[in-house]
């Protein structure tokens, strides 16, 4: 690890949202078709217009497939030399059925990569949304008792790991959609917190994202896009919608909106009356994923315009949290068909890397 780093360290926890969709799976096979994987988006991308920075495409780590050990071996080290501290794997339970769960089995399993992470549960039901088709549900999210019991006995065995980052002795985990889940919560959560206990655990450190934290939710983790934007926001950082013909497409119907003033809009952005663990963004584009139906794309991206969102967060943070609350999240190590990485690409290197760890080396605990 650099030196810098080693000698000045903030006491800030940099955690890397993880995408496990980077291997052949039967479901992905019957859905989208035999072999697909995130890399399928990802390399069909084209520019949308001039200046569209696609196809994103790797370069350190290459086209890699999540099922070797060494792939994820080279994927900790990675994220650790440049200081970030652990991953939040995506964890997708669908009442018993756990869908791409094979990366974070193995890790689990194994003990190996020997780095820290946590889950967020995405608990909405997959559709054909990539598609266009919203309605064309491929896997329900449902809720019951009896799966919320097997739900947290299989959670707990991720939560007794020692790599498990927890918050003042508390495991760490999201919930991606808790709207979703609001008229169960209380019931699941008191069956989650019987068994806790009876495994000899304590209560778990929620985390809603997007949403404003209630009842057991400790706080919310900021998350691009948001859930909804104000007209005066569209207008402030240029929000908008440009319609022309478009190969492939009748019309070009994407929200573009400008990094740098989107970065503006979240440093002047008011502190709420709740814990919010900040949460930026390399990039955004998920054109490759719905190249055809609204994406939303950010422009004029690069290292040095992210450096300045992160160092902003990070200095918010320690000023706002103590301790273990000291966490900045970061969308994302991998998603690559959202155009969000701080994986190593054909443009930037490891510029997004870099951008970290000379934020982490100049910044001295306090």
């Amino acid at each position: 690890m650099n030196s810098e780093l080693e000698e000045n360290q903030t006491g800030v926890r940099t955690i890397a949202f993880y995408l496990p969709q980077f291997y052949p799976n039967p479901q992905n096979d019957e859905w989208w078709g035999k072999g697909f994987t995130e890399w399928t988006n990802v390399t069909k991308a084209r520019p949308l217009f001039g200046g569209h920075y696609q196809p994103h495409l790797p370069t350190d780590l290459g086209f890699y497939d999540l099922r070797l050990p060494e792939t994820r071996e080279d994927q900790a080290n990675l994220a650790r030399e440049y200081g970030i501290e652990g991953f939040c794997y995506y964890h997708y339970w669908f009442h018993g059925e756990r869908m791409l769960d094979r990366v974070f089995g193995e890790v689990l399993e194994s003990g190996k990569p020997d780095f820290p992470f946590c889950l967020c549960w995405a608990n909405e039901s997959w559709t054909r949304t990539w598609a266009g088709i919203d309605g064309d549900i491929l896997c329900e999210q449902r809720y019951s008792a009896d799966d919320d019991l097997a739900h947290i006995n299989f959670l707990i065995s991720a939560f007794k790991d020692p790599r498990y980052i927890r918050v003042n002795g508390r495991p760490l985990f999201l919930v991606y959609r808790s709207p979703h889940i609001q008229d169960h919560l209380d019931d699941m959560l008191t069956i989650w917190s019987a068994e806790l206990a009876k495994a000899g655990l304590p209560e778990l450190y929620l985390c809603t994202v997007r949403t404003p934290p209630v009842g057991k939710f400790e706080a919310t983790v900021d998350f691009f896009p948001p859930n909804t934007m104000d007209a005066s926001l569209w207008k402030k950082f240029k929000y908008k919608f440009r319609k022309k013909f478009n190969p492939g497409s009748l019309y070009f119907r994407h929200q573009i909106v400008d990094y740098a003033k989107f970065v503006d809009s979240q440093i002047i952005k008011p502190r709420p009356d709740y814990r919010r663990f900040l949460c930026p963004v390399p990039n955004w584009d998920n054109s490759p994923r719905k190249a055809t139906t609204w994406s939303t794309i950010m422009t004029n991206s690069s290292p040095a315009a992210f450096e300045r969102w992160f160092d902003f967060c990070v200095r918010e943070t320690l000023e706002t949290f103590e301790g273990d609350e000291r966490i900045v999240f970061i969308n994302a190590w991998n998603e690559w068909a959202e155009g969000t990485h701080l994986e190593p690409d054909r443009k930037w290197g490891r510029g997004y890397l870099e951008a970290i760890q000379k934020t982490l080396g100049k910044l001295s605990r306090r």
